[in-house]
């Protein structure tokens, strides 16, 4: 019984929670004071936790699930630290869905449209070719959609892909893609934690308007040096992670490549054989901590994608990406992280062909410097509040070629720009019942020289041109963005929640293709482009079943899109000096119902989702101005997951996925110009392509451990039932009656796709 005799005072009790036989902090962890059910908290991105209460004796528990719980005798008559490292259990009986603590979290909490995953989660959901894939899991949840085969882009509530911010440790991937779209840059060795923000996002978080993927890194092991990698059928990996210092600092390097390329060397034919298709991709980490107040984490990542046929054409793209940050504790409730963070995304393209060679080249580098402050007030008020200031340099693309060539040379002007932004946000316990999660952040954007910059009428004529010298303002664009979400507990079990938020963006791709391309132009905000703006409302109904090892929800959406981009008809947008004159402007409209049912612990678990939704764009210049389906635009989305835990060595697994077809423009008639065959397009994606479906299914055997070493084998299978799913449709003149014209679909997987991974671990 709490002793509140000194009830007068209050004090606060920090500290850090860690993994024991890792020394890795523990994101989302809880702590909570058993006597004050209502007080509590959650560990930060580096496991920090600080809480409030009056003087008087308590027990504090410390909760994460797949670990043992903690209890904790306190007797708080005065501010203090306590940090606490947590055992992982010895051995799991159940799968766990759910990185949350197992109490009505989901109730509680007034973040909404958030959704968490952990490594063990992503670990067992069956996927191609063996490989572990952050967005490919992602994609099975509500509200979330595949961009289809070959391509690793989502959208998000009616979003393009280039509306999603994808960080990873705090710097930005612009093209999170391997092999066309085949893999994603996310070797799930290196991660340990996945965030998904799909609606109320935090006022932390800005620049792009549908969603945030916030994914951490490992920091490495502190305690002792471990290894461990796979082999598979075309690609293997190798992590490697140990003590700087014991309980003081860490590493831990990862790497992954594929050898596609080395059976190509095997065939017998002279193209193939000289050709090349791999990639490879390193994340490294390390980090120091000073003492209880200062830490330093230093990490990177490094990839790049190689695909090419000998003498006839190549192209090259990668990311790179490199974060220093600094911990300091100012007091047990004021916490704060600076970061200076710098990422770079480039391709090329060669062609090698005598009469049409030429090399084209682009690339975006950002350098971003940010300050995160965490206060908390007391048991009632957590602030966070901070700034960041973000330099773009955009070098939209160039053209080299030989003079025999019939390609001119050709140099589009770089792009500069700074991307600014202030913000505080306050997590609120009203009562018992009400907690409100408001934030307020004001951004700007700052086109700066030098350079020439052009003004083009509706029609994309020029007006005219000004040339501006190097630092000086272009165009200025400031916004506010209001961020507001609440929930309200009907009772322990179910609760409403509410949320509105806007979102500004002045980073834009530019694609005419139905799906991401590692080509695909990037351009910023200018005396053109206006900043596009999302204004977001969300409600929905949140229950828990059974001891919270079900979790329901059902959202409702609706957003609306202002300065939306398209192209026009015909546009050319690879090295185009021009290019904003191919563009065209309008809004958008999104609205639609997530339902979400997860079964979180026990021996067979998984989950249920189901998304209701309608997306559209309208442009003045498209469609007569009437509202028309967006390329992302399906009504039905489905996809279900199960896995089901046999016993402590054998882990089974299967999902399921269905989806309308895509919205896409096919011609409505055709005339021949020249002996040419030309067609004609009366509306824009006023078709559809055939409904997408797969069953995966996947297994993993477990080995006996012997001393330090452990192996397991997974095996796949990737599209059980061979379906022919649609990649693309084209279109052409009847070989029998010219007249005539037939539709030829083409699939990438015709057939299922096997696959079986040796992983190990020392």
């Amino acid at each position: 019984m709490a002793n509140f005799s000194y009830a007068q005072k209050r004090f606060t009790i920090s500290g850090t929670l860690k993994d024991l036989s890792t020394g890795e902090t523990l994101i989302g962890a809880t702590v909570r004071i058993k006597e004050l059910p209502q007080t509590g908290t959650a560990t930060n991105s580096y496991g920090f936790y600080s809480l409030s209460a009056s003087a008087g004796e308590y027990t504090l528990l410390y909760t994460y699930i797949g670990y043992e719980t903690i209890s904790k005798k306190v007797s708080l008559q005065q501010s203090q630290t306590i940090n606490i490292s947590l055992s992982p259990k010895s051995e799991l009986t159940e799968v766990v869905i759910s990185a949350n603590r197992p109490n009505n979290d989901n109730i509680a909490s007034p973040q909404m449209g958030m959704e968490k995953l952990n490594m063990a989660q992503i670990n067992n959901v069956p996927v191609l070719m063996g490989e572990k894939d952050v967005l490919k899991t992602i994609s099975l949840m509500p509200g979330v959609k595949s961009a289809g085969e070959g391509n690793t882009g989502f959208y998000v509530r009616g979003g393009a892909s280039d509306q999603n911010l994808i960080l990873l440790d705090e710097a930005t991937v612009y093209n999170a893609s391997h092999l066309l779209g085949f893999f994603s840059t996310f070797n799930s060795d290196a991660i340990k934690d996945v965030s998904l923000y799909k609606g109320g996002m935090p006022a932390q978080y800005g620049g792009r308007l549908s969603s945030v993927l916030d994914i951490k890194m490992n920091d490495g092991n502190n305690q002792k040096f471990t290894a461990q990698g796979g082999l598979g059928l075309i690609s293997s990996r190798l992590k490697v992670e140990g003590p700087i210092v014991k309980d003081k600092g860490s590493f831990m390097i990862s790497a992954r490549r594929t050898y596609i390329d080395m059976f190509l060397k095997l065939s017998s034919d002279s193209v193939l054989k000289g050709s090349s298709l791999y990639f490879y991709d390193i994340n490294a980490k390390a980090n120091y901590h000073f003492d209880d107040k200062n830490a330093i984490y230093v990490s990177g990542y490094f990839g790049k994608d190689v695909l090419g046929l000998k003498k006839i054409f190549g192209t090259d793209w990668g990311n790179a990406t490199a974060t220093v940050r600094f911990n300091h504790l100012f007091s047990n409730k004021l916490f704060s992280n600076t970061s200076l963070v710098y990422s770079n995304y480039n391709y090329t393209i060669q062609n090698f062909q005598s009469n049409d060679s030429y090399k084209a080249t682009s690339k975006i580098s950002d350098l971003n410097f940010k300050e995160d402050l965490q206060y908390t007030i007391n048991d009632k008020h957590l602030l966070r509040f901070g700034l960041n200031v973000l330099h773009h340099t955009i070098a939209p693309g160039e053209i080299s070629s030989p003079s025999t060539s019939s390609f001119n040379n050709k140099t589009t002007e770089r792009r500069y720009g700074l991307e600014n932004a202030i913000y505080a946000g306050d997590e609120w316990k009203v009562n018992d019942k009400l907690t409100v999660l408001y934030g307020l952040r004001l951004a700007g954007m700052f086109l700066l020289g030098p350079g020439t910059f052009k003004t083009y009428d509706a029609a994309g004529n020029a007006l005219n041109a000004t040339a501006y010298r190097s630092g000086q303002s272009v165009k200025n664009y400031v916004n506010l963005e209001p961020r507001l979400s609440a929930s309200y507990t009907i009772n322990e079990e179910s609760s409403v929640k509410a949320s509105y938020n806007r979102n500004t963006q002045n980073i834009h791709l530019l694609s005419n293709s139905t799906s991401s391309r590692p080509t695909d132009l990037y351009v910023m905000s200018s005396n053109n482009i206006k900043p596009e703006i999302a204004d977001q409302f969300s409600a929905g109904y949140f229950r828990n079943f059974k001891e919270n090892a079900y979790e329901f929800s059902a959202e409702i959406y609706y957003k609306k899109l202002q300065n939306q981009i398209d192209y026009k008809d015909g546009a050319q947008l690879i090295v185009n000096p021009d290019v904003e004159s191919q563009l065209t402007y309008g809004d958008g409209r999104a609205y639609g119902m997530e339902l979400f049912l997860k079964k979180k612990y026990g021996k067979f678990n998984g989950w249920v989702g189901y998304t209701l939704s309608k997306t559209e764009r309208r442009f003045d210049a498209i469609n007569n101005g009437s509202y028309y389906p967006a390329r992302q635009d399906r009504t039905h989305d489905v996809s279900v997951v199960g896995i089901y835990k046999y016993n402590d060595r054998w882990t089974f697994s299967t999902a399921f996925i269905y989806g309308t077809g895509n919205a896409v423009s096919f011609p409505t008639g055709k005339y021949n110009v020249g002996g040419l065959t030309t067609y004609s397009y009366s509306e824009r994606n006023g078709y559809r392509q055939p409904a997408t479906h797969r069953l995966d299914l996947g297994a993993t055997l477990e080995s006996k451990k012997k001393g330090r070493f452990q192996s397991s084998w997974t095996f796949g299978i990737y599209n059980v039932y061979g379906y022919k799913d649609t990649f693309m449709i084209t279109f052409r003149d009847s070989k029998t009656d010219p007249t005539k014209t037939e539709a030829v679909k083409t699939s990438i997987f015709a057939a299922p796709i096997p696959s079986v991974t040796w992983n190990f671990k020392f």
